[in-house]
C-alpha cells in the first residue's frame, strides 16, 4: 500500500511512519520544522505545491496540530484565523490535492487528528477546541460524501508526550498532574496514536466510517 502523511517527521506522524514503513508499505512523508531525508518540504499554512502527492494513493494522515493555551481574553482574531488555516484549511487542500490519487485505489482512507478537548471541555482551549471542533464535523461530512469509497476518521487523543506538548510535561511537578488526570495514570505516547492511526488505514477497520476515536487513556469517558 502507498500512504502520504503530512508532518512524518516527528511526534506522532513520525512514529506513524516508523509502522508503517517496518509494515513494508510505501511512504511518502512531509516536514516543516524538522526536516527529514526523504521527506518533503510542506507548509498547510501557505501550501501550494502538491507536487509530492504520487498518481495512486492508499491512504492519508494529516498530522500537523498546535497547542496554545491562553485564557479567551488573550486571543486575538488573527490567532484564530490562523489556527483554523492550519487544522482546517491546510486539511481541507491536501484533501481535495489527494482525490485524482484516491480515484485509483481501491478503498483509501484519510485518518485525521482532533483533541479530547473538543468533547470535554477544558478552559484556555478555546483555540485548539474550536478549530479541531471544525475537523471532527469535516470528518463526518466528508464520511458521508465520499462513502462507500473513501472513509474517513478522526482520532480525538489527550495529552500525548510529543515535541508540540513539551512545554506542557516541562517538569517533574506537570508531569505528575497530567498522569493523575488519566484514569490509565500516563500521558499518550506517540505510539499508542501510530496504532490507532495505522489500523485506520488498514482493511482491519474496513466496516469504519465517520467515527472519532478517543485514544485518550480513558479522560474522556471516565472518573476513577
Amino acid at each position: 500500500m502507498k500512504y502520504l502523511i503530512i508532518g512524518g517527521s516527528s511526534g506522532i506522524g513520525e512514529a506513524i511512519v516508523q509502522q508503517l514503513q517496518n509494515e513494508g508499505h510505501e511512504i511518502i512523508f512531509t516536514f516543516k520544522d524538522h526536516p527529514k531525508e526523504n521527506g518533503h518540504f510542506y507548509d498547510a499554512q501557505s501550501a501550494d505545491d502538491f507536487a509530492f502527492i504520487p498518481d495512486e494513493l492508499d491512504g492519508l494522515v494529516y498530522c500537523p496540530g498546535s497547542i496554545q493555551l491562553k485564557p479567551f481574553r488573550s486571543f486575538k482574531e488573527e490567532d484564530f484565523k490562523q489556527d483554523y488555516e492550519l487544522n482546517v484549511i491546510g486539511l481541507v487542500n491536501t484533501i481535495q490535492a489527494c482525490l485524482p490519487a484516491f480515484k485509483k485505489a481501491s478503498y483509501p482512507s484519510i485518518v485525521m487528528f482532533s483533541t479530547v478537548a473538543v468533547q470535554m471541555g477544558f478552559p484556555y482551549h478555546s483555540l485548539v477546541a474550536s478549530s479541531k471542533g471544525a475537523v471532527e464535523g469535516l470528518c463526518k461530512a466528508l464520511a458521508a460524501e465520499f462513502a462507500p469509497k473513501i472513509r474517513v476518521n478522526a482520532i480525538a487523543p489527550s495529552l500525548t508526550d510529543t515535541p508540540l506538548a513539551e512545554k506542557l510535561l516541562s517538569s517533574e511537578e506537570k508531569k505528575a498532574a497530567n498522569v493523575a488526570r488519566h484514569p490509565l495514570k500516563r500521558v499518550g505516547e506517540s505510539a499508542d496514536l501510530a496504532s490507532m492511526a495505522c489500523f485506520l488505514l488498514s482493511e482491519k477497520s474496513s466496516w469504519i466510517t465517520g467515527q472519532i476515536m478517543k485514544v485518550d487513556g480513558g479522560a474522556s469517558s471516565l472518573k476513577v
